[in-house]
């Protein structure tokens, strides 16, 4: 609602943890509801290439990190380079980068971080099991 009372239409990326669609989208809808008042549309749902999650219940941003997994072939001896996308929550920048190392610790593969920047996720909802 703006300061005159009039409603204003906002748009809102969201990650949703769901085998289909249909599950995001009925998600969403589940979450989203208590939050908001008056008529609210899912405009789209597209899948994400992102791989792993790293959580911090703490932070309020959402960091999109690009790492490179650096593996040698045995036969050539040459570097191979396979590319990830990780999301990761964090307080700040720093925070992030805390968080995804401390994550990738204990980790045997050798790992480069490519690009780590902030993304407009609002939230991302965990799978649900039920019982």
């Amino acid at each position: 609602m703006q300061e005159n009372g009039a409603a204003k239409k906002v748009s809102e990326p969201y990650l949703v943890d769901a085998l289909s669609f249909t599950e995001a989208e009925a998600r969403m809808i589940e979450e989203l509801t208590p939050f908001i008042s008056g008529e609210f549309t899912i405009d789209s749902v597209k899948r994400t290439r992102i791989k792993e999650i790293f959580w911090d219940d703490s932070a309020d941003k959402w960091y999109q990190v690009k790492v490179a997994f650096v593996t040698i072939d045995e036969k050539t001896a040459a570097e191979k380079r396979s590319m990830h996308l990780a999301l990761v929550a964090g307080k700040d920048f720093q925070g992030a980068l805390k968080n995804f190392l401390d994550g990738m610790n204990g980790t045997l593969a050798d790992f480069e971080i490519v690009a780590i920047q902030e993304t407009p996720i609002m939230d991302v909802f965990k799978m649900k099991v039920k019982e």
